[in-house]
């Protein structure tokens, strides 16, 4: 029994990983060749990319927005659990990074349901309440520039559903939320979106300590 949750430790988190995370060859392979890159710590974890496949399975997600793709690892989570018809709408800037999220998605034979949209975030995210219209997602994964975590926060709520979730990464940001000597924009954004979430009477949320953080938010009526 503990009152708060425990640290993990190198062996601990092997342990978690041997035990209960079920990577793919797939996964593993794209997780490897991420690696390799300098901006690897971009990544998340295989431990949240099972449980975000669990979490859009459990609500029976069929059409999901991701602010952020990377090389697709994420991407290829939620849209294996998504059904033949189902739909993930990809949002990034980079052609370089999700050139190789393609390659996976070809792989991992999930590039049918996923519309991949090059542009800033913001813009995208306007032309889905145009094209789709209010509360027409069930799942939104938020991983991008933090200075605009709030627009796409408030931007991701109007589109999900009442029972949908909204996910968001890094919102603990390696631990510097609580230093108070820690003051540039990036930092002090998590710290506003942190602030609203967890005061935000439309949601219903917890914010949980996977990866860098992971928070979840379930709209409520």
């Amino acid at each position: 029994m503990s009152v708060k949750t425990i640290g993990v430790s190198d062996a601990l988190h092997a342990y978690i990983l041997g035990t209960y995370v079920k990577e793919s060859p797939i996964l593993a392979a794209l997780r490897e060749e991420t690696a390799r890159l300098s901006e690897a710590n971009m990544q998340i974890s295989p431990e949240q990319g099972q449980l975000m496949s669990l979490l859009t399975r459990l609500i029976g997600a069929r059409r999901v927005i991701e602010i952020g793709v990377f090389t697709g690892y994420s991407s290829i989570c939620v849209a294996n659990e998504l059904p033949d018809d189902g739909l993930l709408i990809a949002c990034d800037i980079s052609t370089e990074w999700t050139g190789i999220a393609e390659q996976y998605w070809e792989k991992a034979n999930v590039r049918k349901n996923i519309d991949l949209r090059i542009a800033p975030a913001t813009e995208s995210i306007q032309n889905l309440q145009s094209e789709f219209g209010p509360e027409s997602f069930d799942l939104a994964f938020i991983d991008a520039d933090k200075k605009n975590y709030l627009n796409y926060y408030e931007g991701c709520l109007e589109l999900i559903r009442p029972g949908g979730l909204i996910l968001i990464d890094n919102t603990l940001w390696g631990g510097d939320v609580v230093d108070e000597q820690v003051t540039d924009e990036d930092t002090a954004s998590i710290r506003r979106l942190n602030d609203l979430v967890g005061n935000d009477p439309r949601v219903h949320a917890c914010l949980l300590t996977v990866g860098d953080g992971l928070t979840l938010a379930m709209k409520l009526q």
